[in-house]
C-alpha cells in the first residue's frame, strides 16, 4: 500500500555509496541515514546521526533517491524505526521499483514493517552484544518476525562477546531463521582473529568486514 508522500521524515543524509556491509557487500546502494537513535553504543560510529538533520517529504527523498539511478537503496540511521513514516517511505520506494535494505538495531518491534513477506524488503537487524552496553535494550521477539532473506548482525569487541553471541544463536536457533553476520569492532578486536574462532568453532556464519572503511577514508561521512 503506498501512503502519504506528503508525510515527513527528519533525515540526516542522502548518499550513494559502496554497500560495505551484509551479503550486499561490494553492490552500490543509495543510503537514506534517518536522525536519531534511542540507543547510545560504547563503539558507535555515526554519533552525528543522533540529532541534527533537516525534514524532507517522502516525495523529496524519492526525488533525491532517483537522482542516482541505482535502484538498492538503505535506510539506516540512527534508529530509523524510531520514525513513525519510515514505513511509508519503504512502500513509497517499492512502489517506484526500488529494492529496500533496512538496518535496525533490534530494540524496536519489526511489527511496524507489515507484509514484508510479499515486498522486496531485507531487515538487516544489528543485535547488540553486551561490550556495546546496550544489550539490555535487544528485543528479542523480533526474532519471530524474521524472514529466511533476513539478516542479524552482531559486532563484537572481544572473547566474552564472542561467547555471548554463540550462546544467543543456540538458544533461538538462529542459523534456522535468516543470515548471520560476525563484525569486529577493530579497536578491540581483529578480524584475523574473529575468523580464527569462527572457523575453529565451525560456525556457519559470515564475517562482515566494514568494506566501505577500506575503499574510503573511514572518518569520512556520506561514505
Amino acid at each position: 500500500m503506498v501512503r502519504n508522500t506528503d508525510a515527513t521524515l527528519k533525515v540526516c543524509e542522502i548518499f550513494t555509496s559502496i554497500q560495505g556491509e551484509s551479503s550486499y557487500a561490494g553492490v552500490p546502494c543509495v543510503f537514506v541515514r534517518l536522525t536519531g537513535c534511542n540507543l547510545r553504543c560504547s563503539y558507535c560510529d555515526t554519533v552525528y546521526a543522533y540529532s541534527g538533520g533537516y525534514e524532507l517529504t517522502i516525495s523529496e527523498i524519492i526525488a533525491e533517491v532517483k537522482k542516482s539511478g541505482i535502484k538498492l537503496v538503505e535506510i539506516t540511521g540512527g534508529e530509523p524505526l524510531l520514525q513513525d513514516n519510515s514505513a511509508s517511505l519503504i512502500d513509497a520506494l517499492i512502489a517506484e521499483g526500488f529494492t529496500i535494505l533496512i538496518e535496525t538495531n533490534g530494540s524496536i518491534s519489526l511489527k511496524a514493517l507489515e507484509d514484508r513477506a510479499c515486498k522486496p524488503v531485507t531487515v538487516i537487524m544489528d543485535v547488540k552484544t553486551p561490550v556495546s552496553g546496550m544489550s539490555g535494550y535487544n528485543d528479542f521477539s523480533n526474532f519471530g518476525l524474521l524472514l529466511p532473506h533476513d539478516e542479524i548482525k552482531f559486532v563484537l569487541s572481544d572473547e566474552s562477546d564472542y561467547i555471548w553471541t554463540v550462546d544467543l544463536i543456540k538458544t533461538y536457533g538462529l542459523l534456522q531463521k535468516c543470515r548471520i553476520l560476525f563484525g569486529a569492532v577493530t579497536s578491540g578486536l581483529s578480524y584475523e582473529t574473529l575468523a580464527s574462532w569462527i572457523i575453529r568453532d565451525f560456525l556457519p556464519v559470515r564475517l562482515n568486514v566494514q568494506l566501505h572503511k577500506y575503499i574510503f577514508n573511514g572518518d569520512m561521512r556520506g561514505r
